[in-house]
């Protein structure tokens, strides 16, 4: 096993998120980052419509859909599988095609979550293009799909490209915030932005 494997694994093992994701049985430790946010941002509440772009393996759409409860909606979609979750409907595909907005049949979200990752290469300038191209078209996204007074919850990461994804979001929505859940592991470059209000203009039919 490679050295990084060995200390990924090691990390894995003794991280207290992935345990209490067991004992409370979300499906990944990252349910923890989405639950930190809302604490902070007052994200989900009751009998909101809630879209998840690039959900699995489907712990972020969990928490949202209990959140939500059974007066709200929960529609979550990925390239992969994800197992069925209560409350959740689980597409698959490319959210950059029309299947959500198919699935949403004129209604528009009060939250998107955008979670997702690009497959990585560990090329810095590579994966930072890619997570780019993912979140600008997360943006594209919530023109369509969000209400107005809607958020928008996306993963980002700090490097060359950050500052042009800030400045898309700032020339899309009224507020833009940076923030970083405890969950995220202090050493990663991971963070998340908080985006409210689409500016007049800003959505698409």
């Amino acid at each position: 096993m490679a050295k990084s494997s060995k200390q990924w694994l090691r990390r894995h093992v003794t991280d207290p998120y992935v345990r209490k994701a067991r004992e409370q049985g979300y499906r990944s430790r990252a349910a923890f980052k989405l639950l930190q946010l809302d604490e902070k941002e007052r994200l989900l509440k009751g009998g909101m419509t809630v879209v998840d772009l690039g959900a699995a393996p489907g712990g972020w759409s969990q928490l949202a859909a209990e959140k939500v409860g059974p007066a709200g909606r929960v529609v979550a979609i990925d390239l992969l599988d994800v197992a069925p979750i209560k409350g959740v409907t689980i597409l698959k595909g490319d959210f950059r095609d029309s299947i959500v907005l198919d699935a949403l049949r004129g209604e528009r979200a009060d939250v998107v979550l955008c979670d997702a990752a690009p497959n990585l290469s560990g090329i810095g300038l590579t994966d930072q293009a890619r997570q780019l191209e993912l979140a600008a078209a997360a943006v594209e996204f919530c023109r369509k799909a969000l209400k107005a007074e809607g958020v928008f919850v996306v993963k980002a990461f700090q490097g060359s490209a950050f500052d042009e994804l800030m400045r898309t979001l700032r020339s899309v929505f009224a507020s833009v915030r940076i923030a970083k859940p405890a969950a995220s592991r202090g050493e990663s470059a991971e963070t998340y932005v908080v985006a409210r209000r689409l500016l007049a203009g800003k959505e698409s039919a």
